[in-house]
């Protein structure tokens, strides 16, 4: 592995499902970060040095060898995996890759975003939500998304041990993401069986495993 393929700064916080998915993908493909934390609690997202990062104020940001800085973990997923093709996070059939970037997309673009720091900012003090408002609208935006996944992960005749045969990958990563910010959050989603089997196979998996909130820099102790 040459040396550009090692040399990553990840700015990350503990609790980030975007960040989870990107600790997972640099583990699979035994790639390392250093990592800088932005502390999503005290502001520092918004500091005038990390926008010039990342002006959304969002977690993560990852540099890659002194280039510019990439956003988005999905997009970065897609760099990674172009950087260093195996292990493989994407399928190598044409229909195989829509379907893992399918339900990637269900869980980390349409049920994550809404459960963000600053989408409970906006409702807490623009809308007038108290805690639990806030709880109510977390837990049906969980159960939305992943009543819907589970749906076509059940139906679908390409789930395997995994979302997508039987190798961890992008919609894997995905999903286990959004399930480790749940179980942050203690709030649960029933009648998921088949999401539960997937992701009790993906916490068994060292890169899976290494990535959880509780065991990062700044997260409580129990």
């Amino acid at each position: 592995m040459s040396e550009s393929a090692t040399s990553f700064e990840l700015y990350a916080f503990w609790r980030t499902a975007a960040t989870y998915r990107v600790r997972v993908a640099l583990g699979l493909k035994g790639l390392q970060a250093r990592e800088i934390n932005i502390d999503l609690d005290a502001g520092e997202q918004r500091s005038e040095a990390y926008l010039k990062l990342n002006p959304m104020a969002g977690l993560p940001t990852l540099i890659h060898a002194g280039h510019p800085p990439m956003t988005q973990s999905l997009a970065i997923l897609e760099f990674l995996e172009e950087l260093q093709p195996t292990p493989a996070l994407l399928p190598a059939d044409l229909h195989g890759r829509v379907r893992v970037r399918s339900i990637a997309n269900m869980l980390a673009a349409d049920t994550h975003p809404l459960i963000t720091p600053r989408v409970r900012k906006y409702l807490t003090s623009t809308v007038g939500f108290d805690d639990a408002a806030w709880r109510a609208w977390q837990q049906h935006w969980f159960v939305t998304g992943l009543t819907a996944a589970e749906k076509r992960l059940a139906s679908e005749a390409a789930t395997g041990t995994f979302s997508h045969g039987d190798q961890p990958g992008m919609a894997d990563i995905c999903l286990a993401s959004v399930v480790a910010v749940m179980q942050v959050f203690k709030i649960e989603v029933p009648n998921t069986p088949v999401i539960e089997r997937i992701v009790q196979h993906c916490q068994q998996l060292p890169a899976f495993a290494a990535a959880a909130p509780r065991l990062q820099y700044g997260a409580p102790t129990p």
